[in-house]
């Protein structure tokens, strides 16, 4: 099972009522959580490990992971408040605006964990939850101790209004890059982590030292590129489609990446180190593949597997 650790979320989107003007339909959402659910939806055995709240909210998200296929063994349930993300389309674009504090998802503490996690052969990280106290430490620590036996993936998916404190969101990312096996940014993502004039290679390079077996850099309408660790890069063009928005784009295009890892049998600790380019090729394009029709259409809802 691929076990998706991160924030589950409510994605408040805008939508015109029957008056004209612009309310908001409340949908699930989360970096994390569109991730395992697009990984549902693929036919791939997927769970979530999140604080989840037991409010209206909760319900809704629980409702949706099941619908989904999504195994809920490991999602903390608490009586503390869903986190809200208010959503603002700019030419399909997000940007967000969260209520976070005192959250279920957010306040998850490494004494909540499970004491056993079995049957997991892949961890995922990813999103606000690596930067968001005390959670973020219970993920980072749940990284180091599953890392030995289990594929992991990074996806920091960085959202600079989310970052108290710097030097310590730093300083855990370079924890879990040095753990991670995969490692996908976006161009935003590594501009922020180098912060220097070096070009988006020179960066990547670096970000390689941590070292990852995959490092996959997106750049929106311009495709994928993913490095091997002996330099050689495969690319892949983005799929031309109508966008109706990009919410949840770079979720569908992980779960997709993963799917195929799946699929093919390399998500193992001994398959991953010595995968193959035709194999990268066929996931980040998979991925590509999937997060076309997730942009095709509102809010985040990755495809199934009978849409491909």
């Amino acid at each position: 099972m691929i076990l998706c650790c991160g924030e589950a979320l409510i994605d408040m989107i805008p939508e015109q009522t029957v008056q004209g003007f612009d309310g908001y339909v409340p949908r699930s959402g989360g970096a994390i959580f569109n991730t395992a659910i697009g990984l549902g939806r693929l036919g791939c055995r997927t769970g979530l490990l999140s604080g989840i709240s037991t409010d209206m909210f909760g319900h809704q998200l629980m409702s949706d992971l099941r619908a989904s296929n999504v195994d809920t063994r490991y999602v903390i349930r608490s009586d503390r408040p869903s986190t809200l993300a208010f959503v603002k389309l700019s030419d399909g674009h997000a940007s967000y605006s969260f209520f976070d504090e005192n959250s279920a998802g957010r306040m998850i503490a490494p004494h909540d964990l499970p004491e056993k996690i079995r049957d997991v052969s892949a961890l995922y990280f990813g999103g606000i939850s690596l930067a968001c106290d005390p959670g973020a430490e219970t993920y980072a620590q749940l990284a180091v101790a599953l890392e030995r036996n289990c594929v992991v993936m990074i996806d920091p998916n960085i959202r600079p209004s989310f970052i108290k404190n710097e030097r310590v969101f730093r300083g855990r990312l370079e924890r879990l890059f040095s753990l991670a096996d995969i490692v996908k940014v976006s161009d935003e993502d590594l501009n922020w982590i180098f912060q220097n004039a070096d070009s988006l290679e020179s960066k990547v390079a670096q970000l390689q030292e941590f070292g990852p077996s995959i490092v996959i850099l997106t750049r929106g309408s311009s495709g994928a590129q993913a490095w091997l660790p002996d330099g050689r890069s495969i690319f892949v063009a983005s799929q031309k489609v109508d966008v109706v928005d990009t919410v949840g784009a770079g979720d569908t295009f992980n779960a997709g990446v993963l799917a195929s890892l799946s699929e093919a049998g390399l998500l193992t600790k001994t398959a991953i180190q010595t995968v193959s380019e035709n194999d990268v090729a066929k996931a980040i394009g998979f991925g590509a593949q999937v997060a076309a029709i997730n942009v095709g259409r509102a809010g985040a809802n990755p495809p199934w597997r009978d849409e491909l």
